[in-house]
């Protein structure tokens, strides 16, 4: 699969005429409980050449794949980017922290070093609290629930315990999040539906586990309650932002 998806990305560098920055895996494989049937979630940043932005009939700021089988391929324009990382976008922060890499160059490298300064601490919790919330409410209220949408709101639960401890932004990988985050009480539960979730199909539904409904329930009164706490996050400014974009038109 690598291989092909190495193929998808050289392809579309051709047809689009565009140079891929990054390209990395964003879903369940990154995040390391994917199921044998688990799509790739591929994510890229690219940049065009410099006299597309110079025109007033402006292009698309992203380009997106048709989902073929379990292939879904998407990327993001570098001015949508760098727009989105000064308003501390936490799928950004995902994408380059991804512990599986496809493609990347020197700009990956100087995007992580300016990135930390833009990171937003209220915006993480509120966007990771927002996951977990109406993935809680959505999945996981019945009798019986599917196993992987316990991952959908315990990841982004742990997510926000780890910006509220460190104030940085949080790792992709489940298996750090909860050998920091998570109540030791727990490890068992979450052990078992690991290994369900990584042995079984994407359907495999369960009878809802008590502790950890329980667990989730306080967490997500906690954040609630301590983001309101916080005061906004000044905005940075434009000018590495724009030297990073400007590096790359040369």
């Amino acid at each position: 699969m690598r291989e092909t998806i190495l193929y998808k990305l050289s392809e579309i560098e051709k047809k689009e005429n565009v140079r891929i920055l990054l390209a990395v895996e964003s879903g369940s494989r990154a995040w390391g409980f994917a199921s044998p049937d688990s799509d790739y979630d591929v994510r890229f940043i690219y940049v065009r050449p410099k006299e597309d932005y110079l025109r007033l009939e402006k292009n698309r700021d992203v380009i997106e794949l048709p989902i073929e089988e379990e292939l879904d391929i998407n990327g993001w324009d570098l001015d949508k980017t760098l727009r989105l990382l000064r308003a501390s976008n936490p799928t950004l922060f995902e994408w380059f922290s991804s512990p599986i890499v496809y493609r990347e160059n020197a700009f990956a490298d100087e995007f992580r070093a300016v990135m930390q300064r833009y990171f937003s601490s209220k915006r993480g919790l509120s966007h990771y609290l927002s996951m977990a919330s109406s993935n809680y409410r959505e999945y996981l209220k019945g009798d019986m629930v599917k196993a992987k949408k316990y991952f959908y709101v315990l990841r982004p639960v742990l997510a926000c315990r780890w910006i509220l401890d460190k104030d940085t932004p949080p790792p992709m990988l489940f298996s750090e999040l909860v050998e920091t985050e998570l109540d030791p009480a727990l490890l068992p539960d979450i052990d078992r539906l690991l290994n369900l979730k990584m042995n079984a199909p994407e359907i495999k539904t369960i009878p809802k586990i008590e502790s950890i409904n329980r667990y989730l329930d306080s967490s997500i009164e906690e954040v609630r309650s301590r983001i309101v706490q916080l005061s906004e996050d000044a905005n940075r400014g434009w000018e590495e932002l724009d030297r990073l974009f400007l590096s790359q038109l040369q």
